[in-house]
């Protein structure tokens, strides 16, 4: 993606990431929960499942725990069940959000969102508002220093599988596909041992939206708001940070 430059940080990014583990785990967690029960506990036949895992190994999740996770979701006497829900609105200066939620109650998450919406200066939308401005893609994000492979090997590999794009950054390479080349492309960079920053299905924004000082602080109060709620799973948006 043309200008895409959400990485430019990526040691700020890891020690983020770090400092919540647990709760990341905790969601991880359950998005496995989700994908298992929706299409079983074999990867090798459920293609969801093999794309959380991908994401918790990322995340770096110990395998002992993706395992623990999965014989849990599988077991007799596990009675979650989670509707995955998408909800829509605006920060500062007219920026977009879009919200990914697995909820047991939404009349719950709701409340929970539209309160972290308004405190911040935001406002929780209708389904639709802002979807337009925003595609589903594959994201894998690899950090430079993790693999020897140089920047025309990587990217040979990642077109050769059906990569739609593909981005040096100043840190990272990124990679974008469609959704249902996602797991073709992210199998084929596993097999030479590369190790990814991130390895999702995305909802990518069109165009970004610069921000004064004053407003990026109050926008960052906002997306860690959504993000420290139990039900959020992702927030995507087209803040230019």
């Amino acid at each position: 993606m043309s200008g895409h430059s959400k990485w430019h940080n990526i040691v700020a990014k890891k020690g983020k990431v770090d400092a919540a583990r647990g709760k990341i785990f905790t969601k991880l967690g359950r998005e496995l929960l989700i994908a298992v029960k929706e299409g079983g506990a074999d990867p090798v036949g459920n293609s969801k499942l093999r794309d959380v895992i991908a994401k918790c190994k990322a995340n770096n999740m110990p395998n002992d725990t993706i395992n623990n996770a999965v014989k849990k979701a599988t077991g007799a006497g596990n009675t979650e069940t989670y509707e995955e829900i998408i909800y829509e609105g605006y920060g500062l200066g007219g920026v977009a959000l879009m919200v990914n939620v697995s909820t047991d109650n939404r009349n719950r998450t709701a409340a929970e969102l539209r309160h972290v919406f308004t405190k911040a200066g935001g406002n929780l939308g209708t389904t639709g508002c802002v979807a337009y401005l925003f595609n589903k893609k594959g994201v894998i994000v690899i950090d430079k220093t993790s693999t020897k492979l140089s920047e025309d090997e990587l990217m040979l590999i990642a077109v050769d599988s059906g990569a739609e794009d593909f981005n040096a950054e100043e840190e990272v390479y990124e990679i974008i596909t469609s959704p249902e080349d996602f797991s073709a492309v992210r199998e084929a960079l596993e097999k030479e041992n590369i190790e990814f920053v991130e390895a999702e299905i995305q909802m990518v924004p069109n165009t970004y939206i610069k921000l004064n000082e004053k407003d990026s602080e109050r926008m960052q109060k906002l997306i860690d708001g959504l993000e420290d709620l139990d039900d959020v799973m992702n927030v995507y948006h087209n803040w230019e940070e």
